[in-house]
């Protein structure tokens, strides 16, 4: 009988199965009428609420950074949100994979920021990344391979902002775990409300609408809770070569689920680049072993 996953690895198991499958509860509100915008105030908001009463004494950690945690909290958030709409307007796993070129940025993102040295492995990354990105995103008609819809720029600007919110992440090392989901969620919840006047769903239409769908929203909002901590839990005890690798399970679990779930196909062309972009993940965590996320 093979051996049990240790406890930290369950947890990047479980957070990333459920990452995995989170898209469908907020296609079932948008099919009851409220849109991203609103769907990601609710969860959040209740994420927001549930993690501020079990850890309200982490608050005071935000203070020895409060303008870097702003940034990341909102980076995050944004992402988050563009996530969420882009999901809910587009092909899943088209999103997901887009959401996936997180590498390409982070790169960058870490030389200026960080002052990471720029050298081949991170070269690699990137083109790898960018020729994935190209094949998917290749039209016999445009020519350039550019995203076609605003479902595929929401998911190449929710990795982006990934990556920009994990580049602030890893200058907050003085930060507990929890202490960084509590400004995540607060991000998400915040960059939400702000979009709100932009909303496809009325004002009173969502208030209408949100007590009839409070069986859907609060049990996302908790699971949202129980992700971040399982996926926090994990990645602070597992190399992050190692954990890449286990993380790239959502992208099953997406698979699976929007091919059960939905009438979704992905073609040839976006399976070769996804894979190249998959790729580009693994090697990103190469020569990264004890780094957190």
């Amino acid at each position: 009988m093979p051996p049990l996953p240790s406890l930290p690895v369950a947890s990047l198991l479980v957070g990333a199965s459920l990452w995995g499958v989170v898209w469908y509860p907020y296609r079932l509100l948008g099919a009851a009428g409220l849109d991203g915008a609103w769907a990601s105030a609710l969860t959040y908001g209740v994420a927001l609420l549930v993690g501020s009463a079990l850890f309200l004494g982490h608050w005071r950690d935000v203070m020895r950074a409060p303008w870097a945690c702003l940034a990341m909290g909102l980076a995050i958030g944004w992402s988050n949100l563009a996530y969420v709409i882009g999901v809910l307007e587009g092909e899943v796993m088209r999103v997901l994979l887009l959401f996936y070129l997180a590498p390409l940025w982070t790169v960058p993102l870490a030389h200026l920021l960080l002052g990471e040295r720029l050298d081949a492995r991170g070269a690699l990354v990137m083109a790898i990344a960018v020729a994935g990105a190209a094949v998917m995103l290749w039209h016999p008609r445009m020519g350039l391979p550019w995203p076609a819809t605003r479902a595929e720029w929401l998911g190449v600007a929710a990795g982006f902002l990934f990556a920009l919110g994990n580049v602030l992440v890893r200058s907050l090392p003085q930060l507990r775990d929890t202490t960084k989901s509590l400004a995540i969620w607060a991000g998400v919840t915040a960059a939400a409300i702000l979009f709100l006047p932009w909303a496809p769903t009325a004002t009173e239409a969502a208030l209408r609408l949100a007590p009839l769908t409070w069986d859907i929203w609060v049990p996302v909002g908790l699971a949202l809770v129980a992700m971040s901590l399982a996926l926090q839990y994990g990645l602070t005890r597992v190399p992050a070569n190692r954990a890449i690798v286990i993380l790239l399970f959502e992208l099953v679990v997406a698979a699976v689920a929007s091919w059960w779930l939905t009438d979704e196909r992905l073609r040839l062309q976006d399976w070769v680049g996804g894979g190249l972009i998959v790729a580009a993940s693994l090697a990103s965590g190469l020569g990264k072993a004890g780094a957190g996320k």
